[in-house]
């Protein structure tokens, strides 16, 4: 059972800053009375929000937020199921959404959709129409449940007799079928794959025992052409190997060539050097007649003497050059030579590396061939082609058991399936409580003073007859007729749910269903019900305060203050 205890908001619709609280076990019955726009059906939306996340009324989650506050909305309701004490919080601007379980916040890691799913199958074991049958009937948005479409007609019904969980299950089963299916499929698909291959390594074994002689001469022949192949690379390798010999031997002298063309690049630049200092003699004494140092005139003997010294050296340097130059060429020359030689030698090291992995691979692949010949030779498949052939075998075994098992899975499967189907056990339960259910609605009805007989079926389809055997629908009476229709459903789904003990609850809301649809016998009749209810708290909400205020143990009037709506003590 769940035990309603309070609720409570602040900043939710015209409510401002300060809480307002409801609680919700002080008193059998309740009046919740105020003018309108006053705030009294608040505690209906406050009540719907804090435990589904959306109001009573269609009020858009934006708009519950207080306009003025415009911040800090909060909303509280707390209820013990059990022995436990849980408590939800819920809030916008900022998003808000705890649970407390014995004082203990529940883990938040899940998102916000599988946090409400726990609060309503774990906790609550109701959603929110289910929570709209039973705990509150209001004359605005809400849809009574003869209004209902058929299939949403079952879900309240079901959850009322807490039988959901084979609907759950259906969906689970269905899962696992079209997992078995696919399991199946994969199976079939293996057994396929598995003969074939079976197939095929028979029909090899059958063609080497026919063709015995032709394989042995076509292995011989291969083994042949493969020692002709080794033989013809064997050769090329130790020709190569000889010739790189060889060219090794031309570039022996590698080192040396390179110290004397260094040695050489260094004669020729101090040769460059002197060439150039006694250049510049030269044209110091040719073109000047005065020391521009020490201003004294140059002897014209000694000038022409240093300039017919020094023009010799200046000759001798030049010839010198030429001669190094021709010297270098040479060195130049010959290691490009040598170079050309040690490329030919890594070409040939290279296609030796490539000849002998040949000539391993076809050492390889001919000592095979000649293993094979042997058990050819013998007369006898290869041992290795009858281990394959019998393990196929052993797999095609293995393959079969599966598809066996998963074959009987899929068959309990099936057969849970349809017990779990609409039509099965749920119907069965459904047509347990039939009965009991029409029973009570009419004996609501009656206790109401309408005397029809109203009959539900399996698919919640309702049949209505008058004492005169008329038949009628839900749709063919006056509205003050539908709200007695809709009032002894609300008691027989409660009465249901006390019964099964799942949706059972202390808390009873009635929004105004005095004020519009009931006439004055009509409302006598219900609050004789009303008075009936024990171990219940029941709230009505209405503008009748002069007519029902003497007929509720307590009264909760709220009022509009400067915008705000309050109650009133």
């Amino acid at each position: 059972m769940i035990f309603f205890k309070y609720v409570r908001w602040k900043n939710f619709l015209s409510t401002g800053n300060n809480f307002t609280e409801i609680q919700l076990d002080r008193n059998p019955t309740t009046l919740i009375i105020g003018e309108n726009g006053a705030g009294k059906s608040t505690v209906l939306d406050a009540l719907c929000f804090g435990l589904f996340g959306k109001p009573f009324r269609g009020v858009n989650k934006p708009q519950l937020l207080n306009s003025v506050n415009n911040s800090s909305c909060l909303v509280e309701v707390e209820f013990k199921i059990g022995s436990k004490d849980i408590k939800v919080i819920r809030g916008i601007k900022p998003n808000v959404f705890e649970i407390y379980i014995n004082g203990k916040m529940y883990n938040q890691d899940a998102h916000s959709r599988d946090y409400q799913k726990y609060l309503e199958q774990q906790i609550l074991k109701l959603n929110y129409r289910s929570f709209t049958q039973v705990v509150i009937l209001g004359s605005s948005t809400f849809v009574p449940f003869m209004q209902l479409k058929a299939r949403h007609r079952r879900e309240v019904v079901e959850e009322i007799l807490d039988i959901q969980i084979f609907s759950l299950m259906n969906m689970l089963l269905k899962q696992k079928l079209k997992n078995i299916f696919d399991d199946i499929r994969d199976i079939d698909y293996k057994f396929e794959l598995t003969s074939e291959k079976i197939q095929l390594q028979n029909q090899y074994i059958d063609d080497v025992k026919k063709n015995k002689d032709k394989i042995i001469t076509e292995k011989t022949n291969l083994i042949a052409s493969n020692e002709e192949e080794i033989f013809s690379r064997k050769s090329v390798i130790e020709k190569l190997q000889q010739e790189n010999d060889n060219l090794l031997s031309k570039i022996s002298d590698n080192e040396k060539v390179k110290k004397n063309y260094t040695k050489l690049k260094d004669i020729k630049s101090t040769l460059v050097e002197k060439h150039k200092a006694h250049s510049r003699v030269v044209d110091f004494f040719e073109n000047n007649d005065d020391c521009p140092t020490c201003q004294q005139h140059i002897d014209e003997i000694f000038k022409r003497e240093m300039i017919s010294n020094k023009q010799k050296d200046v000759t001798k340097f030049s010839n010198g050059l030429k001669e190094l130059e021709e010297e270098l060429k040479k060195s130049k020359d010959r290691q490009k030579e040598i170079s050309d030689i040690a490329n030919k030698i890594r070409e040939n090291e290279v296609q030796i590396a490539k000849d002998y992995s040949s000539v391993v691979q076809l050492e390889k692949f001919n000592s095979t061939l000649e293993a094979e010949l042997a058990q050819l030779e013998t007369g006898d498949v290869s041992k290795s082609d009858y281990k394959k052939l019998k393990e196929l075998k052993n797999e095609l075994i293995r393959i079969n058991e599966q598809k066996t098992k998963l074959k009987e899975d899929q068959t309990y499967a099936e057969a849970v399936k349809n017990m779990l189907q609409d039509t099965g056990i749920k119907t069965k339960i459904i047509k347990q409580y039939l009965p009991i259910m029409n029973k009570l609605i009419n004996t609501y009805l009656t206790s109401m003073e309408f005397y029809v007989n109203f009959t539900l079926n399996e698919n919640f389809e309702e049949t209505i007859k008058s004492r005169y055997r008329d038949e009628f629908t839900y749709d063919s009476f006056s509205e003050g007729e539908k709200m007695r229709i809709d009032l002894a459903l609300l008691f027989t789904w409660r009465a249901i749910a006390k019964m099964k003990n799942s949706t059972n609850t202390n808390l009873l809301m009635l929004d105004e269903i005095f004020d519009s649809s009931l006439d004055s016998t009509g409302t006598d009749e219900f609050l004789k019900i009303l008075n009936t209810l024990s171990d219940e708290n029941v709230f009505v909400i209405s503008h009748k305060q002069d007519v029902l205020v003497d007929k509720f143990r307590s009264t909760i009037k709220f009022e509009k203050v400067k915008n705000f709506s309050h109650v009133v003590e």
